[in-house]
């Protein structure tokens, strides 16, 4: 058989590129931020933290209000167009940024961010496009993957361009943001043709409308309450990993940044290439299904661990799980038309941000209860308890689907 030509891949590049930088977005403000804050109108740090919350709110909710809505229009107007223009917009935005001199101007540069990361959908439905039924899972994963490795990128590029001040890292993403456009602009082929273009409707280019519609596809419905509990469920890692390994272990941010890589290496690695081996075992939907239970399993054990160096040890095994989002993707993928896959991963990509919105709230609360000084019991691990919970829930939910359906409704 012989290897696609280089041309052919120019469009996966693009795409994976795209999804990196829609991550570091998340990410590469974070070391900078609290000086940021501070030298446009934050009088103290605690000022500074209370913004920067409010800005990281923000962020999630324009992805959550505009996912569905640039998912449709790719549906309707091509992904081609759509993933250039929120190309070239994301170049905007870090370049107001990067001048803001107020408050409000850094408000606005995190509005445009959220909506011009809302893509991720389109990336997504993109690489549906272009993949064989059976290859979904692994190309999935290949996004899952890069989106891990800009979550990585992000804090570490954002620190080492902190040494030159505050709003230099704006301005390197600003560039890669640009250079990406440009690459995209001239290999970038459409793939939504005349037979899969659906017409634009407003009342299903919202979360509320769009959800309407793709749970009406037979079997969707109850994989998606499934995506929704796994989805707050694993989110605990970036919502209290940093405070869990300071109380219990002792951490600072050295081992904490260190762990968090680890993590993100492994779950690259995971979703990256061992998907592929996993899948082409177990199959997708018993790959889903087992692993939701393998996660629940691994969260309970970290909520009891006492040594900081076996935490370390079990972080490529708790990756493992990560096999998890990819494979439920491709399977809810299969079933949607090809004029709705748009539409179906704008509607995931509003789940996504609603784990964004509540699990710090949840998980950041339960870490309060079992560490503040009255509590009757001290388990700094209390929170993964609780998304082990919720990831119980995901594999209830997703065994009674596979019951009303049947396993061969979905490959």
């Amino acid at each position: 058989m012989t290897k696609p030509a280089a041309s052919a891949k120019a469009p996966v590049y693009f795409i994976l590129v795209t999804v990196v930088l829609d991550a570091m977005g998340i990410g590469l403000i974070l070391p900078v931020m609290p000086d940021l804050l501070m030298e446009v109108g934050a009088s103290d740090v605690a000022k500074a933290a209370l913004w920067g919350g409010l800005l990281s709110a923000v962020y999630a909710v324009m992805q959550f209000l505009f996912s569905p809505t640039i998912g449709s229009l790719s549906d309707r107007f091509g992904r081609r167009p759509v993933l250039l223009i929120s190309t070239a917009v994301l170049c905007l935005d870090y370049v107001i940024m990067a001048l803001a001199g107020t408050l409000g101007w850094l408000l606005i540069g995190r509005i445009i961010g959220g909506i011009a990361a809302a893509t991720h959908a389109t990336a997504i439905a993109y690489m549906a496009d272009i993949s064989a039924p059976e290859k979904k899972s692994a190309n999935f994963g290949l996004i899952s993957a890069c989106f891990g490795i800009g979550f990585i990128l992000g804090p570490v590029l954002g620190g080492l361009l902190a040494e030159l001040g505050p709003r230099a890292p704006f301005v390197a993403a600003a560039i890669l943001a640009g250079a990406n456009f440009l690459f995209g602009l001239f290999i970038l082929p459409e793939t939504v043709t005349d037979r899969t273009r659906r017409p634009f409707q407003i009342k299903r280019a919202n979360p509320f409308g769009a959800l309407k519609y793709v749970t009406a596809i037979p079997g969707v419905g109850i994989l998606l309450a499934c995506y929704f509990f796994y989805q707050i469920a694993n989110m605990v890692y970036p919502a209290v990993w940093a405070y869990y390994t300071s109380a219990a272990f002792d951490w600072g941010p050295r081992m904490v940044g260190i762990s968090l890589a680890c993590y993100g290496i492994s779950m690259a690695v995971v979703q990256g290439g061992l998907i592929r081996v996993i899948i082409a075992r177990l199959g997708e939907m018993r790959t889903v299904y087992v692993f939701l239970w393998y996660n629940a399993v691994m969260l309970s054990v970290i909520t009891f661990i006492g040594s900081g160096w076996v935490l370390l040890a079990l972080t490529p095994l708790s990756a493992l799980g990560a096999v998890v989002a990819p494979a439920l993707q491709s399977v809810m993928s299969q079933r949607a038309a090809d004029n709705q896959q748009g539409e179906l991963q704008g509607v995931m990509s509003s789940i996504n941000a609603i784990g964004m919105i509540v699990a710090p709230l949840v998980f950041t609360q339960v870490f309060w209860q079992f560490t503040a000084p009255t509590t009757p019991i001290f388990l700094p691990g209390a929170p993964f308890m609780a998304a082990a919970v919720l990831m119980a829930v995901a594999g209830a939910i997703y065994a009674m689907g596979l019951k009303v359906s049947g396993p061969a409704s979905a490959r």
